[in-house]
């Protein structure tokens, strides 16, 4: 059994948030000049390239790339020989959450409860989904989620004779309603299977494949081509103002799910795509 220590966690957390805030990854950065160099307006070209020089002023300077720093969420997978000293390993997290965003100076957005709306002050609590694997290590990945993306996510309980097509369908109303408001380009998160709230969690999961990378089973690797086409030609653009990059990739989670089901979720994500990965 191998332990590690709660401090260990709080610092590396806390630098993941700071890092998420700070550095566009180079994926992310690879496809915007990938549709830069093919986008035929002119005003998009020029936000495309606004957004590139807005990287780099975030990298350069040490400051958030986005005003809403988001909702931080992490996807955690915890080796089954690791052990937590100090603290739990949720409340380790939480604990770097208030201490990256304190020394990060990024914008606390979180409320107690919905209802009352007071806010927490420092950001947490933090959503955190927990994957016991085998092994000895701690693999930790922070998404920055922010709320004009979440505002636009989507989940469908359709029927099964709906089957694909039925699917896609709900995937380009989804985009379509959400137009501007998520700052495009997007990149659209796809959950199928499961249940309600599974489809949910593998639509927000599936974000944090690397753009680019084909999807691992070739039938939904054809699904994921089709649709991004689909959106390109809808003509929103770069921040709704038209043009032929209004997402920069789709990706698709297919899952098991009941014989009387098919659940399907959008969880759509801004150009500021933030997420940073740690292993420890």
């Amino acid at each position: 059994m191998r332990t590690i220590q709660a401090p260990t966690i709080v610092e590396k957390v806390a630098e993941l948030c700071m890092e998420a805030s700070f550095e566009l990854g180079d994926d992310v950065r690879g496809k915007i000049a990938e549709y830069k160099a093919k986008e035929e307006s002119p005003t998009a070209k020029s936000i495309l390239e606004q957004l590139e020089t807005n990287a780099d002023i975030a990298l350069n300077e040490r400051v958030p790339m986005c005003q809403d720093t988001g909702f931080a969420v992490f996807f955690v997978e915890l080796g089954s020989e690791v052990l937590v000293e100090g603290m739990t390993l949720t409340e380790a997290i939480n604990e770097g959450v208030r201490k990256g965003y304190k020394e990060g100076y990024l914008r606390k957005s979180i409320l107690k409860d919905a209802l009352r709306r007071e806010n927490t002050g420092d950001n947490t609590p933090a959503v955190v989904h927990i994957s016991m694997v085998p092994g000895d290590k701690l693999k930790i990945t922070h998404m920055q989620k922010g709320g004009g993306s979440e505002n636009m996510s989507r989940v469908k309980l359709l029927k099964p004779a709906d089957g694909v097509e039925g699917v896609k369908q709900f995937v380009l109303e989804a985009v379509s309603e959400a137009g501007p408001n998520p700052c495009p380009p997007i990149v659209v998160g796809v959950g199928i299977g499961g249940t309600f709230e599974v489809a949910a969690y593998h639509a927000k999961k599936s974000l944090l494949r690397p753009l680019g990378s084909p999807n691992p089973d070739p039938y939904l690797d054809e699904v994921e081509k089709e649709l991004l086409e689909k959106i390109n030609k809808m003509g929103i653009g770069p921040q709704g103002m038209g043009g032929r990059t209004t997402a920069l990739a789709v990706h698709v989670i297919n899952w098991a799910c009941h014989i009387a089901s098919l659940p399907a979720a959008v969880n759509i994500e801004c150009h500021a795509h933030r997420h940073k990965t740690a292993v420890l």
